[in-house]
């Protein structure tokens, strides 16, 4: 193989923008400078977070980068959606150390997209090769890419990168000019039940869909309730910090889009999405007040809404959650890639991936089944 030079930044924000976003394009924000170097300003990794970032660089001939990916030094599993909790309990019975562990990832969220990030197309068997180089070199016992797009997946296999498949649920935009086009493909009794909770949702209350700049301090302290409520209950402390939304909405701008639930004019529940080209990425939800399908309309329905209204063509709706279903969301495969350096550990993780892709496609296929559409 011919020797690969790369190199290692303190983080995303020591790469200028413009050398990165170069790299990584404008399709999906949760890969470009301004999201990630946002989660640095803020704190929400880095310093005791267990989230080190470590960009790994493949430089160019004219002494740009070819190629970068967001890659981090873990001392733990959380925050990945991709759960390894197994394999580093038995690695670590076997007298290893897991941790750290490289991964490389769109931290705390599961939205696919590409992970190699190339201005130079040719670039990736080095970036990979640079990975596995910092893996090797540093002595970790693994090294992690999650939530790869369906077109990388192949780049990693040929490299002899594990496969992993998960399961998602995403709204796909059949050319909807209207919810109710929509609605019209689904079974009569699928539509009833879906028009009857979209009612009571919003009963007594105004939703209003908040864009960039319409996004102020007032909008942004309401989110960080709902957020703190929804991380308490899920993982005990929130993974971001509260500095970290008004950055974001700064950086981002008009792909910021908050959908908020009000009681007479009081924010009681809020949603936040980022607009991709063609996707639209519902990430963080919370609420004060509980009331009953609000969690549904703001997450899922009033964000089917706003693809419509955009012209874009799928909606992620963020990890798991098969009551999506109902909702119109269906199943789609999504992948992972492990660099297990150890041949032992690797044979293990690979007979365990074997069985858990035989079951993933069981499900997926049930799964299938179950969606609202109409049949035949």
């Amino acid at each position: 193989m011919t020797a690969v030079t790369a190199r290692l930044a303190d983080g995303v924000a020591a790469i200028p923008a413009a050398d990165w976003n170069a790299c990584a394009g404008t399709a999906n924000p949760f890969v470009g400078h301004a999201f990630l170097a946002a989660l640095e300003a803020s704190g929400s990794v880095g310093g005791r977070s267990g989230w080190q970032p470590v960009p790994v660089i493949v430089d160019g001939a004219d002494g740009t980068p070819a190629a970068v990916a967001p890659a981090y030094l873990k001392q733990h599993s959380q925050g990945e959606y991709v759960f390894d909790h197994g394999w580093a309990d038995a690695w670590q019975r076997a007298g290893g150390n897991y941790y750290p562990k490289l991964l490389i990832a769109a931290p705390f969220s599961p939205v696919p997209g590409p992970r190699l990030l190339l201005r130079d197309r040719n670039a990736a068997p080095a970036l990979i090769a640079a990975l596995e180089a910092v893996t090797d070199q540093h002595g970790l016992s693994s090294a992690h890419t999650t939530f790869v797009a369906p077109e990388q997946v192949p780049l990693f296999e040929a490299a002899g990168w594990l496969i992993r498949q998960g399961t998602q649920f995403h709204w796909q935009n059949e050319g909807y000019a209207t919810f109710d086009d929509f609605l019209a493909q689904l079974a009569s009794r699928k539509r009833k039940a879906i028009r009857k909770e979209r009612a009571a949702a919003v009963e007594g209350l105004t939703v209003r869909h908040l864009v960039g700049a319409e996004i102020g301090p007032r909008e942004w302290a309401a989110f960080w309730r709902f957020y703190q409520d929804t991380g308490a209950r899920k993982w005990g402390t929130p993974y971001l910090t509260r500095t970290f939304f008004p950055l974001l909405g700064e950086a981002l701008g008009d792909r910021v889009l908050l959908i908020l639930a009000e009681r007479d004019g009081m924010p009681i529940a809020g949603a936040l999405n980022l607009i991709g080209d063609d996707t639209l990425y519902g990430r963080y939800w919370g609420c004060t007040e509980e009331v009953p399908f609000l969690h549904f309309e703001l997450c899922y329905y009033q964000a089917i809404d706003a693809a419509i209204a955009r012209g874009l063509k799928t909606v992620e709706a963020g990890a798991q959650g098969e009551h999506k279903l109902a909702r119109g969301y269906v199943p789609v495969p999504t992948w992972s890639a492990h660099y297990l350096p150890d041949p032992g550990f690797r044979r293990a993780v690979a007979d365990f991936l074997v069985r858990e892709r035989e079951a993933v496609a069981r499900d997926t296929a049930y799964l299938g089944e179950l969606t609202p559409f109409k049949r035949g």
